[in-house]
């Protein structure tokens, strides 16, 4: 669990470089053999791109560092609950596991609104632990959407 909180705040990291952007603040980050081999935040907002999640950037940056696009013993950590792009672009990909913080009511798709990383129909079945720094990660979110709501206000 030490090692999960410590890769945790590095993605947490990643998504307080998303709030710089005016991006909602994600951040994901894959560790294969106890070493970052890629770390992202969304850019959704800042590229126009629907698929410019922070998971789906720290994958394809991952496989491209590894030169393949299978992450069969990779590690992925990520500040929100995977939407259903994202799980499946994990499940794709073969990661072994996903760790992630806040859960995601209005799309989550690793628990919370279905599971899509543990399907048993699909032929990937990938190792998951939620609500590791949860809190954090929900605050951060929180503020983002808070402050957004008030700016809404002001015009």
């Amino acid at each position: 669990m030490e090692k999960d909180q410590y890769y945790m705040e590095m993605a947490i990291a990643e998504a307080k470089k998303a709030l710089e952007f005016g991006e909602v603040p994600i951040g994901a980050v894959i560790v294969l053999d106890d070493n970052v081999i890629a770390a992202a935040h969304n850019l959704r907002e800042s590229e126009q791109r629907s698929i410019a999640h922070a998971e789906i950037l720290a994958i394809d940056a991952a496989c491209e560092k590894i030169g393949s696009w299978r992450l069969e013993d990779a590690t992925l950590y990520v500040t929100l609950e995977p939407c259903p792009m994202c799980a499946g672009a994990i499940v794709l990909s073969r990661v072994k596991r996903v760790v992630y913080g806040a859960k995601d009511p209005k799309g989550g798709c690793a628990g919370t609104l279905m599971n899509l990383l543990q399907e048993p129909r699909f032929n990937h079945y990938v190792e998951m632990t939620e609500g590791v720094l949860e809190q954090t990660c929900s605050e951060l979110l929180s503020d983002f959407f808070r402050q957004l709501r008030e700016n809404k206000k002001k015009k």
